[in-house]
């Protein structure tokens, strides 16, 4: 049986987005440990070969199954706040109630047998308090090590989903948001179903507090929900252009597009599924920074692309008048 959610009016009212980067650092701990999930960050993971290989997280994958099953809900809460930092999240994590981070704890080790019982899983449940903290310290070094340094191109793609099913929700309300989040999840009669699932028997329904969606580069293929409480109810789904974020080559831009615009505009236009700077732009395409910069100045400047600055960087991204020139719808 399915995991469906009731959505009362209240939740409905309350339907907001969020971007966490301990989540995201939690989904990244989950792909690399089910290699079906590899496919879209081949290219990222051999870049990051040597620092994988030197990473001790041993006590954090006592936590993380191969398989489908239960990783506490403490290592990737449900955040407050729309745009939390990674400090903030840390320090939340940190103060985690010692009877809740065990309880989710046992329910992780017993999806793999014999684990419970093991010396380590022993270790961690006889002293929950200090078992978040070295967890939290392991996720912390992770995010540090994983995903800081590409975290401004990240959050830039999550962005770009906010803000696309932000206008579809403009465009067509929340049936037009809720149907397009994923194949997987259904929407009708103020019901949410995630087919993915089995029946969760613990896992909370809507309960007034609203539904928490989540953009994520990491999760895809899958939908992660089922929060049990006290985490809001949220669903964490697959951003869009998160597959071309770090392997896509430059698209070729349709005919008709390169002949409105020019060749080289029309290329970096089709090139931009997901957020990139000048640099990397001029990068990907052979061109000289100066002249990037002077085809964004154009295309911003005609309501294709906008722009937002990330840390040392100004970050470019297609409008959504910008996608239907390049899908020529």
């Amino acid at each position: 049986m399915p995991l469906t959610l009731h959505l009362g009016a209240d939740d409905l009212t309350r339907c907001r987005f969020a971007i966490s980067p301990l989540c995201q650092t939690h989904e990244a701990l989950r792909m690399l440990r089910r290699p079906a999930r590899h496919g879209y960050h081949r290219a990222w993971l051999r870049r990051l070969g040597r620092t994988l290989a030197g990473l001790d997280l041993s006590p954090l994958w006592l936590f993380v199954p191969r398989a489908r099953g239960y990783t506490p809900d403490f290592l990737g809460a449900p955040p407050d706040e729309p745009y939390p930092s990674i400090d903030e999240e840390l320090a939340w994590m940190r103060a985690t109630d010692p009877a809740l981070a065990r309880a989710e704890m046992a329910r992780s080790l017993a999806c793999t047998p014999g684990l419970t019982e093991s010396p380590p899983g022993r270790a961690a449940l006889d002293d929950p308090a200090a078992t978040v903290r070295r967890l939290a310290d392991l996720t912390e070094l992770a995010w540090h090590a994983l995903l800081a340094p590409d975290w401004p191109r990240h959050r830039a793609v999550l962005e770009a989903d906010i803000a696309h099913r932000s206008r579809r929700a403009a465009d067509g309300g929340l049936d037009a948001l809720l149907t397009e989040l994923h194949p997987g999840i259904d929407w009708a009669g103020h019901r949410l179903t995630l087919r993915m699932y089995d029946d969760l028997a613990d896992a909370q329904g809507a309960d007034g507090r609203g539904i928490l969606l989540m953009p994520s580069v990491f999760v895809w293929p899958d939908v992660v929900s089922g929060f049990a409480r006290p985490w809001q109810p949220t669903v964490i789904y697959p951003a869009r252009g998160m597959g071309r974020l770090h392997t896509a080559p430059a698209p070729r831009p349709p005919d008709a597009l390169a002949r409105l615009l020019g060749h080289q505009r029309a290329t970096v236009l089709a090139g931009l599924s997901a957020p990139a700077s000048t640099t990397e732009l001029a990068h990907r395409h052979g061109l000289a920074p100066s002249t990037v910069s002077s085809h964004l100045t154009a295309l911003r400047e005609a309501g294709l692309l906008d722009s937002r600055r990330q840390g040392y960087y100004v970050l470019y991204g297609r409008t959504g008048l910008g996608d239907a020139l390049v899908s020529g719808n």
